[in-house]
């Protein structure tokens, strides 16, 4: 395909799909990854993980042919200040099915609730993945920081985040509130006076299919547990459906010696149930007890499925315990197609300083590089951003919370991961 604005590298290879179902990648050694940057500290974050990617996978063989598209900012700048998302840069990663992508603002008055949420759903990214795990000298609050390493799967289209909501004082959020008072008769939930009502739709099809997506990369990743997670007993036909799929999914779709969906676990303690040697075990917690157990139990917890909006307070808690969002990568799965990204916003206030830290979105790299079956250029990554931050020299962000550390711009961080990737090699 052509494109308007976007250069397409002539000395990569497109990465496809090898199997008739689309869902198994045909990864070339030197494919083509489109790279938005992002806005705020993306313009630096952006090219430095770039430059560490690139380091890392040309010592393992490979190469990388980076394709620039473009969003929020830049695109404004490219296609005109009313495109904030241009189809290109969509198509573009659709038909490259594996990108990286920096930190996006959305504008006011944009036409989109949110840029991120908006390239999720239109590519039908519905799994968004958020390793926790802990990396050696960086600060943290916990006692035991390393006992953390847990993976998250959030439902990324449905739920709150679906956007089906109506605004207090219009037309239509009367006419809602007359259907569920007089025709659902649920007029004693609705109080006097101006009212805004949203809709939280969860789909069997989309819980079945992130808590597969789940499931799998437990099994891939010799995973122990798949917890789910929700608020079922409360919201019983939205987050108990989800509960109630993602069950049928483990006991229906896997042999019971792969398998095992713990029956009753939301009441049970995992001693209590008899689980197959070698089987992954799938469990459910409700979503407020998990912000506790997640502290209190935490190498009790492999891998977390659960809603939408449940996702987003746990995987960001869960970063919290080590060492915050700073650090926190991310990755969005779809059917053969994976956007990385890191957790944390674009932070406009620092933008352009060449001082913000790059660690996540390096990490999102790393995911990525996962996603694509190269473990070892993932490892890679991981080891050599390891060995930089305990080596005390790391970015302001970690620097002013640790003793006798040297405090290193964005370039000069990445520079040092390169230095140690080459080390390491």
């Amino acid at each position: 395909m052509s494109y308007d604005k976007i250069e397409v590298p002539d000395d990569g290879e497109k990465i496809t799909v090898s199997d008739a179902e689309g869902e198994e990648l045909d990864v070339p050694e030197n494919p083509i990854i489109p790279v938005i940057h992002g806005d705020g500290i993306g313009k630096d974050v952006g090219p430095a993980a770039q430059q560490i990617l690139s380091a890392a996978a040309r010592a393992t063989g490979r190469d990388i042919s980076w394709m620039r598209v473009y969003a929020g900012e830049t695109a404004r700048e490219k296609y005109g200040e009313d495109t904030n998302l241009p189809d290109e840069t969509v198509e573009a990663i659709r038909e490259h099915r594996v990108a990286l992508k920096g930190p996006l603002t959305t504008p006011v008055g944009a036409g989109f609730r949110s840029l991120n949420v908006a390239l999720r759903q239109t590519l039908d990214l519905y799994a968004n993945v958020r390793p926790t795990y802990y990396l050696d000298g960086v600060p943290s609050p916990m006692k035991s920081p390393e006992e953390m390493d847990m993976v998250t799967f959030r439902e990324n289209t449905e739920d709150v985040y679906a956007g089906i909501e109506w605004e207090a004082g219009t037309d239509e959020v009367e006419q809602v509130r007359d259907f569920v008072e007089q025709d659902m008769g649920f007029d004693e939930t609705m109080h006097d006076g101006p009212i805004g009502i949203g809709i939280k739709p969860i789909t069997e099809k989309g819980s079945k299919r992130l808590v597969r997506e789940a499931i799998d990369y437990a099994i891939e990743h010799d995973r122990d547990k798949v917890t789910l997670v929700h608020k079922g007993n409360i919201m019983k036909f939205t987050e108990g459906q989800f509960s109630e799929w993602g069950m049928e999914v483990a006991d229906e779709e896997y042999p019971d010696d792969e398998v095992f969906a713990a029956p009753d676990s939301l009441w049970e303690t995992q001693e209590d149930i008899d689980i197959p040697e070698g089987a992954v075990m799938v469990e459910e917690r409700l979503a407020d007890a998990m912000l506790q157990w997640m502290q209190l139990r935490t190498d009790e917890f492999d891998v977390l499925a659960m809603p939408n909006l449940n996702g987003d307070y746990l995987s960001d808690a869960a970063g919290a315990q080590i060492g915050g969002l700073g650090i926190a990568p991310g990755a969005n799965f779809g059917d053969a197609r994976c956007l990385a990204e890191p957790v944390h916003g674009s932070a406009p206030k620092r933008a352009g300083q060449d001082q913000a830290n790059p660690t996540a979105i390096t990490l999102s790299g790393v995911l990525m590089f996962d996603y694509i079956g190269w473990d070892d250029t993932a490892q890679l990554v991981k080891d050599a951003v390891e060995e930089t931050i305990s080596s005390g020299k790391v970015t302001y962000d970690l620097e002013r919370n640790l003793e006798d550390a040297e405090k290193l711009s964005t370039t000069e961080y990445a520079d040092e991961v390169v230095s140690n990737i080459e080390k390491l090699s």
